[in-house]
Formats: structure tokens, C-alpha cells, sequence
């Protein structure tokens, strides 16, 4: 699945072979010598480790007050199964096992002060981690692991979704958002549910699918939404409209063009592709932005904006701008490190480019 990696890979090499003007004994160790995207996924996802996880497993968020989220956690797990770092990846969902998962299996979204801060969950999160699981439990033979995915993975279909007016199942925000079926786009995620439906209940999550690929309403997704189907949705300023302002495309819905431009069928990378337009200027690096596509007022420079329009130019099929975006953002956060840029340069490149998060049923 990962043609734009490799797309990316020979790019690079390309052009170390056509300005290197040597022969070809000096084209070789000049190609040996050049990053490949692999190795650029793996020494991001360091950089993220060294700088967040701390000795015990738990991901802190220093920049943001040292608390520590379930999301920071999934993200941890699905880099580190990923690298196929066992180490670390039993360190961390020891943590997490111990500290965030709920009798329900799902996990709490927020702990501080040395205990669960808000013990309602957060369905990326829930997804994130099910599929690192998953993942690990192929990587290292694991079955406990496996096992361990599947439980989370069946949670979120049991307390993380609802029921559209049409009957089809819609992934919510949380269990807290059932009843008012309050959405938040970024947290759809194809790759999951594709890695999650081999555990089970297929017919479901090819139902969530659906939901992923509701056509957009606006040149770009809302952090947040109300939905009655998987094709109708309004923006919402914030989770029952507790934000002040108008909806924004903000430091949530910049995930939406990752997880859509990573993602394994064809249809999903399109709505990822159909962000390009909105985000290919010169401007690509600034959050947050008016949904009809220009930065909004008080924009600032941030590696996620450049994440996200690195996975809008994946599923527009322009490998070389995603190279270019990866890169920028790279270079964005080593300038103004933070938690989240620092996350999601490492995990834009693990999906954008790579097959470390596991290859698609298809290729």
C-alpha cells in the first residue's frame, strides 16, 4: 500500500543521482548515505520518545503542564510497535493498562497529580491504542496482545458509537456524546478499522467506514460536529458548542488529512486529496484555519499543520510535496519542539511513508 514511501524513497535517491556528477562507484556510496523513509520514520519516533515517554511508560506532556492524555499513550504504543521497539511498547501500555484502562476496557482520557484526572474516554485514543495492539501482537507473536486489542477494539463499537437516523452506525467523540451524537471528524480513522476488523465484528466497522468517507460540506472538516447520518453533519464551535467563535479546521481536524491520506482504499485517500487545494500554499503551516479554507484570525506556525497538508498531498498522489511538507514540519518543530508536533511528525511519517504500521490487506 505504501507506493507513495517508496515513491518518496527512489524521488530522493533520484536526485542524489542526478546532481552528484560522479561516477559510479561515488553514485553508490552518495545513494548509501541518503536517509531513507524508513529511517527518517524511526528517528522521529525517537526524537518524540526521547523528549515525551519517561522511565515508567507514561507519556508527559511537558510543554502542556506535565499531564499525560490517552491519546499520548496510543501514540507511544503504535510508534513503538511500529519500530518493533518491545521494550518500550511493554513499558508503556503497562502504564496505560495500570493507570487509564477502565473496567470497560476503554481508557480515561486524562490523568494528572498522580491520578485519572477525567475518566471518560476518548474514542481516538480507544482506536489508536486497539490498533497498536493489534499490530504489536503480529510484530512480536503475541497473542496476549492481540487479545488485549480486541477487547478495546469491541468496547469502542459497544460505548464509542451510535445510531444515525438511517440506521448505520456512526463513531462518536466518547460514550459522553452518544446521546447527542456529537462527532469530532479527525478521530475517524480507516487504518484502524481495517486492522480491528479482523477481530471481529467486520459488518461494523465496514459501517464506520462509511461514516469516514461522508463527502464535506466545506473546503475543510470542523474540529468538531453534530451528526444524524454518516452524510449529513453540522460544524459545531466545540463539543455541544462550549467553544466561543465559529467553527474551525484547528489542531483537531488537522489529523483528518493524515488518517485519510494514510489510509488503505482508494475512496478514503481521495477525501484526503480533496483537502489539497485548502492547504497547499504557502500558508500550509498555520493553524487554526477558517473552514472555507484561509487561516483564521490569531494563526500561529505549528509541525501538525505541515503533518496535515503532507497527508492531503498522499491522497492527492503528490509524493513529492509530502517529502517536502514531512521535512518542513521536521524542521518546524526541532525550531518550537512541542508534544504534539513532535507526535505527529513521527507518525506522519510512519504512515504517510512507510509500511511499519503494517501493510494493507492488498498489497
Amino acid at each position: 500500500m505504501r507506493s507513495a514511501g517508496r515513491a518518496v524513497a527512489a524521488l530522493a535517491l533520484l536526485g542524489v543521482l542526478a546532481t552528484s556528477g560522479c561516477g559510479d562507484g561515488d553514485d553508490a556510496r552518495a545513494a548509501a548515505t541518503t536517509p531513507s523513509a524508513e529511517n527518517l520514520a524511526r528517528a522521529a519516533t525517537d526524537r518524540f520518545l526521547d523528549r515525551y515517554l519517561a522511565a515508567d511508560g507514561r507519556v508527559v506532556r511537558r510543554d502542556q503542564g506535565g499531564d499525560t492524555v490517552s491519546e499520548g499513550q496510543a501514540y507511544a504504543m503504535l510508534l513503538t510497535a511500529a519500530a518493533g521497539d518491545g521494550v518500550r511498547f511493554d513499558r508503556v501500555w503497562k502504564w496505560t493498562r495500570a493507570h487509564l484502562q477502565r473496567p470497560d476496557g476503554l481508557l480515561s482520557w486524562r490523568y494528572g497529580d498522580g491520578r485519572v484526572a477525567d475518566p471518560q474516554p476518548a474514542t481516538d485514543a480507544d482506536l489508536d491504542a486497539a490498533q497498536a495492539l493489534v499490530l504489536a501482537g503480529q510484530r512480536f507473536s503475541r497473542s496476549d496482545l492481540r487479545a488485549a486489542g480486541a477487547r478495546i477494539a469491541a468496547a469502542v463499537l459497544d460505548h464509542e458509537t451510535a445510531t444515525g437516523d438511517d440506521g448505520g452506525r456512526l463513531l462518536v467523540a466518547g460514550p459522553w456524546a452518544v446521546a447527542g451524537r456529537i462527532v469530532n471528524p479527525s478521530y475517524f480513522s480507516p487504518r484502524a478499522y481495517t486492522a480491528l476488523a479482523a477481530t471481529g465484528r467486520a459488518a461494523e466497522w465496514a459501517q464506520l467506514a462509511q461514516q469516514a468517507l461522508a463527502p464535506a460540506a466545506t473546503a475543510l472538516p470542523p474540529d468538531w460536529a453534530s451528526a444524524t447520518t454518516a452524510t449529513l453533519a453540522r460544524p459545531l464551535a466545540g463539543p455541544a458548542l462550549a467553544s466561543a467563535g465559529p467553527p474551525r479546521y484547528g489542531f483537531d481536524a488537522v489529523r483528518v488529512a493524515i488518517r485519510m491520506g494514510a489510509a488503505c482504499d482508494a475512496p478514503s485517500r481521495a477525501v484526503a486529496g480533496r483537502l489539497w487545494p485548502a492547504l497547499s500554499g504557502s500558508d500550509a503551516g498555520l493553524l487554526p484555519r477558517r473552514l472555507d479554507g484561509p487561516p483564521a484570525g490569531g494563526a500561529t506556525r505549528n509541525a501538525v499543520a505541515l503533518v496535515g497538508a503532507a497527508g492531503a498531498a498522499r491522497g492527492a498522489g503528490r509524493p513529492a510535496d509530502v517529502t517536502r511538507l514531512l521535512d518542513a514540519a521536521s524542521k518546524q518543530d526541532s525550531a518550537t519542539p512541542s508534544y504534539y508536533g513532535a507526535a505527529w511528525v513521527a507518525l506522519g511519517r510512519v504512515l504517510l511513508t512507510t509500511d511499519l504500521a503494517g501493510r494493507c490487506p492488498s498489497s
